[in-house]
């Protein structure tokens, strides 16, 4: 039992870090599921094929932003470089796969696919509100120039 309490202490004095190991988690997830689409073009076709409503746009163009997206804007968020900005460029994204793909087979479904495009559009939102943290390169390249930066000259 004192263990479970140490944890949780250790947890209450460092809220943030949770948050960073969320972040480099779907980062790393997002860029997976990039390389994924990137080996496996035809089953990004499949799955745009399924959307619920008729796409206009070609699908192989869709399906080669959602790759590259993926792949560098997940490996963004994952070491937060331009975090907020790399997060975002996911919700399109991501909102098209939860409301146009997935949203007929509804939730607890045998695939559960709707619930995890939910969840990861919910930890984008979060990512862009909260951006990379103190563990992030946005955050280094800010203390760097912070120590680079002339101090004021009062007059």
């Amino acid at each position: 039992m004192e263990r479970v309490k140490q944890l949780r202490e250790l947890v209450g004095t460092h809220r943030d870090l949770a948050f960073e190991l969320v972040r480099i988690y779907l980062g790393l997830g997002l860029f997976a599921k990039g390389l994924y689409f990137v080996t496996h073009a035809s089953d990004v076709t499949a799955l745009l094929g399924r959307s619920t409503v008729p796409l206009s746009i070609d699908t192989m163009l869709i399906g080669h932003y959602v790759a590259m997206a993926h792949l560098c804007g997940g490996l963004m968020v994952a070491v937060g470089l331009v975090t907020r900005l790399a997060a975002a460029v996911q919700v399109p994204i991501l909102l098209g796969a939860v409301f146009l793909v997935h949203m007929r087979e509804g939730f607890f479904g045998t695939e559960q696919n709707l619930e995890l495009a939910v969840l990861v559009l919910f930890l984008l939102g979060l990512t862009v509100v909260h951006g990379g943290g103190r563990l992030s390169v946005d955050a280094y390249l800010a203390r760097k120039f912070e120590l680079q930066s002339p101090e004021p000259t009062h007059a």
